[in-house]
Parts: C-alpha cells; sequence; structure tokens
C-alpha cells in the first residue's frame, strides 16, 4: 500500500491559490520530518518545503518563499502545503515525503526521505 496519498492538485492561474494535502494510512508523522518535492518536466525532483518532526521549524527553497506555507494539520497524520502567488513555473508533480532528516539551510536529496506518495499534479496557467 501507499504510505501517503496527496490530493488537491490541479489547474490553478497565475497568482491564484492551491491547497495540498497529504494524508498518512495506518501511521502518523509524529516522529518523522515532512517534506514537499516537485518534479517538473525533464528535470529532478527538487525539495520545495520541510518541516521539522516536532513542528517547530520549517525550510523553503527561495523560490518559493513567501508565497508557499507548509503546516501540519489537526488530524496526527495530516500535512499540507499552501500555494499561493502561483506563477506558471510552479507547474510540476508534487510528492509528499516523511524522513527522519531536516536541516535548517538544506540541502536536501528525495534519497534521504524513505517515504513517499503517489504525487499530485500542479498545472498553472498564464
Amino acid at each position: 500500500q501507499v504510505p501517503l496519498v496527496e490530493s488537491g492538485g490541479g489547474l490553478g492561474q497565475t497568482g491564484g491559490s492551491l491547497r495540498l494535502s497529504c494524508a498518512a494510512s495506518g501511521w502518523t508523522f509524529s516522529n518523522y520530518a515532512m517534506g514537499w518535492f516537485l518534479q517538473a518536466p525533464g528535470k529532478e525532483r527538487d525539495v520545495v518545503a520541510v518541516l521539522s518532526a516536532d513542528g517547530s521549524s520549517t525550510y523553503y527553497v527561495d523560490s518559493v518563499k513567501g508565497r508557499f506555507t507548509i503546516s501540519r494539520g489537526n488530524a496526527k497524520n495530516t500535512v499540507h502545503l499552501q500555494m499561493s502567488d502561483l506563477k506558471p513555473e510552479d507547474t510540476a508533480v508534487y510528492y509528499c515525503a516523511a524522513g527522519t532528516y531536516y536541516s535548517i539551510s538544506g540541502p536536501y536529496h528525495p534519497n534521504e526521505y524513505p517515504y513517499w506518495g503517489q504525487g499530485t499534479q500542479v498545472t498553472v496557467s498564464s
């Protein structure tokens, strides 16, 4: 079974907003850092945002600072990515991931996170 499931993707407009959600099946995120990664066509999978296991610290890639917010839901098995001021360059498949690695300054690599969702497509029209 897929350990994480993303939802909330779809078509957004430039300057608009989308809210992505991630839910775990049969377990919680309590002891894991949670990350959102993206993979654009023809590009490597790259980090977008990471939330530390205790929820006290966050990391954002420069291109989304001030626009995206990662947060845990009230349910302990949920995490969200609020995407605002969308740009066409945000178009990609977004993946939710869980792991034990966290750094306030990065870098992050996908292979540092053992648990992944199937991804959700985000397309931003111009």
